[in-house]
């Protein structure tokens, strides 16, 4: 199986390496796609998606501000997808904040969304949330140990110290599971890539399973 996987606001590809080489141990060709986010140029993520993936299946990994990256990439892709000619089989987010994040509108409110966040101000703070339709099942996990920014500003609500727990959710969705982690911690739980291994593992050809070459 092919997967992708792409990191979050302020971040870097290294970030992922322990779940990439996981999954590369496991067999799976990995994409750690490294990306400018305050300044995502589109056109050459999803060029160097499709140049990776091809027509093989595959699966595609966000954390934070990644999965909402991903969807872009998606709804860019919609034709695509329904043609077939992209063989997306599922999506996995990390603490993504589907349906905005109100950290972030915190600062906007503030006057400091365009200094702090730039170009992706618009994937943080979206004008209206859209239900996840028509697209690769999504598999969200989110973290509930509140140590960080959110917690101390954004009191009294559930959250992995960035993204609120109910932000990880969105209408659409294939599955929720919730882990006793931080915002950071995601990319580095044993139980977290257990259940990513798990996901794909569900979602790979019965030719892999059986043994046989993978794509």
């Amino acid at each position: 199986m092919k997967i992708v996987t792409l990191h979050g606001l302020y971040m870097h590809g290294i970030f992922l390496i322990p779940l990439c080489e996981r999954l590369e141990k496991q067999g799976h060709q990995v994409l750690n796609l490294s990306y400018n986010t305050l300044n995502p140029d589109f056109d050459e993520i999803n060029a160097k998606i499709d140049a990776f993936i091809g027509q093989a299946p595959a699966i595609l990994i966000g954390h934070s501000m990644g999965g909402l990256i991903i969807r872009r990439y998606l709804e860019r892709q919609t034709e695509r997808l329904s043609s077939g000619t992209i063989n997306v089989r599922a999506v996995i987010t990390l603490g993504t904040p589907h349906q905005g994040a109100q950290l972030a509108r915190l600062f906007g409110d503030l006057g400091w969304g365009g200094w702090l966040f730039q170009r992706s101000e618009h994937l943080l703070i979206p004008d209206t949330v859209t239900p996840w339709v028509d697209l690769p099942p999504l598999h969200s996990l989110a973290g509930d140990c509140p140590f960080g920014p959110a917690a101390m500003l954004l009191k009294k609500q559930v959250c992995d110290g960035t993204v609120l727990v109910e932000e990880t959710k969105i209408e659409g969705m294939t599955s929720h599971d919730v882990y006793p982690v931080t915002h950071i911690a995601l990319l580095f739980s044993r139980r977290v890539s257990d259940k990513v291994s798990a996901i794909i593992d569900s979602y790979r050809p019965a030719c892999e399973k059986a043994g046989e070459p993978r794509d």
